[in-house]
């Protein structure tokens, strides 16, 4: 019965998820055949998907920190779909700016690398997040070993690439980034702290 009903609750809070994530790109798509996006349209699914893969990022990554708090240890179930998420809206993210900023010219591209700090950091945060999604699969999960955790700590890099990326893009009116880097400095430091705790007790010597 506690199985039946612990079953039912994961595949309703799947459901939830799955809609939570995808609303974001339904709403983007109907705003786009609707004629409803900014009056820069390039620029506006660039920022919407930017800050959805961000925000799905964070949520991510308070995965950890909130089966601590809650005993749920279920919740890990939901980390790897919330990352794969996150990838597709970088991935939308980055389409946009290779096609329509850079019309798909590696050569633009690179120069725009290069040339510019915000799109370094993206990029490069871009880059980082394609061998995690790759790895996704239970069967890379099994090929990896240990090494796949130490790979999927990539992503606190990434997360902190990504709140550069954003400060550096906005420029002026950094209330956004600031808040949004707040959140993932709290969650880095509630990922970190306990491992750093369990490393200076494993090295405190024994009593005599």
């Amino acid at each position: 019965m506690a199985k039946g009903l612990a079953r039912r609750t994961i595949v309703v809070a799947k459901v939830v998820v799955w809609t939570a994530c995808l609303t974001p790109f339904v709403v983007l798509c109907i705003d786009a055949f609707t004629n409803q996006l900014a009056a820069e349209p390039v620029k506006d699914i660039q920022h919407r998907t930017g800050l959805t893969a961000l925000i799905i990022l964070l949520v991510t990554l308070a995965v950890t920190p909130l089966r601590r708090v809650t005993g749920w240890n279920e919740l890990v179930k939901f980390r790897r779909l919330l990352g794969l998420f996150s990838f597709f809206y970088v991935l939308c993210h980055a389409v946009t700016y290779f096609v329509f900023d850079q019309s798909l010219s590696p050569a633009l591209i690179a120069e725009d690398v290069v040339k510019h700090p915000w799109v370094t950091v993206g990029f490069t945060a871009f880059m980082l997040m394609i061998p995690l999604a790759v790895t996704s699969t239970q069967g890379w999960i099994r090929r990896l070993g240990s090494r796949w955790t130490k790979l999927h700590r990539l992503i606190y890099a990434i997360a902190i690439l990504a709140i550069l990326h954003f400060l550096w893009l906005v420029k002026k009116d950094v209330r956004d980034p600031y808040f949004y880097g707040t959140v993932a400095l709290v969650l880095l430091a509630a990922r970190l702290w306990p491992r750093a705790q369990r490393r200076v007790h494993a090295t405190k010597p024994l009593p005599s």
